[in-house]
């Protein structure tokens, strides 16, 4: 039996953003707690933390920032949907994110049908977000898109099949987005249990383990870095 990991590692030329956006443009962005560049920056204003995405591309010559996957953040500190009074903190980072302006193309990474839609609102949240199902030799998954354009869930409906590379959206600003620089949360499910729309992209440190299995890093899908 085929396991997901080595059916990720042999998929090719895998893209999610624009396809006329080539790798040699992408850079690293580091937004973990180990950056302590980000201490002097307004995490909590969407329009200071966009100015300071775009600044880091430009001086970096670059299109798209990435990064995240398995990243400790305190970005969400300022919003309650990631710790109330009487639970542990979420701040494991378990998707990969792609920063990059409102309006971009989002592509489907692989053919699949739509599993499930839904309008995420709320201060910190995915916003729009889509989940697609994958079925590929022996293996059922799942790459869920978040942070969408409103839009992009005009006129969807589940099992509606997309082709490898086809437009299912574009990305969403600060306004619908959960209020963050405009971003693609790109995420690989294992077993998507019984949710539907939305699946946690931020997990506690006691979870990290079973997230980490069940999500598997989407690098080895993107290939972004070898």
């Amino acid at each position: 039996m085929t396991s997901l990991e080595t059916v990720l590692r042999n998929a090719q030329n895998v893209k999610v953003i624009a396809d006329s956006i080539t790798l040699n443009q992408y850079v690293a962005l580091d937004l973990s707690v180990l950056n302590y560049n980000l201490r002097e920056q307004s995490m909590a204003d969407s329009a200071d933390f966009e100015k300071y995405i775009e600044n880091y591309l430009t001086s970096n010559n670059s299109k798209v920032a990435y990064g995240g996957y398995n990243e400790e953040r305190n970005l969400y500190k300022r919003s309650t949907i990631f710790k109330d009074i009487e639970t542990e903190e979420r701040n494991m980072h378990i998707g990969l994110d792609l920063w990059i302006k409102a309006g971009t193309p989002i592509l489907a990474a692989l053919e699949g049908k739509i599993h499930s839609f839904n309008f995420n609102a709320g201060f910190g949240d995915y916003g729009p977000t889509i989940i697609l199902e994958h079925h590929i030799e022996n293996q059922t998954f799942y790459t869920l898109y978040g942070h969408l354009s409103l839009d992009s869930l005009d006129n969807l409906a589940v099992g509606t099949v997309y082709k490898k590379g086809q437009q299912i959206g574009l990305l969403g600003d600060a306004a619908v987005n959960g209020d963050y620089s405009p971003h693609l949360h790109f995420q690989i499910i294992d077993n998507i249990g019984a949710n539907s729309g939305d699946y946690p992209g931020v997990c506690t440190k006691s979870d990290l383990d079973f997230y980490l299995n069940n999500c598997p890093d989407p690098n080895l899908l993107l290939k972004i870095t070898s």
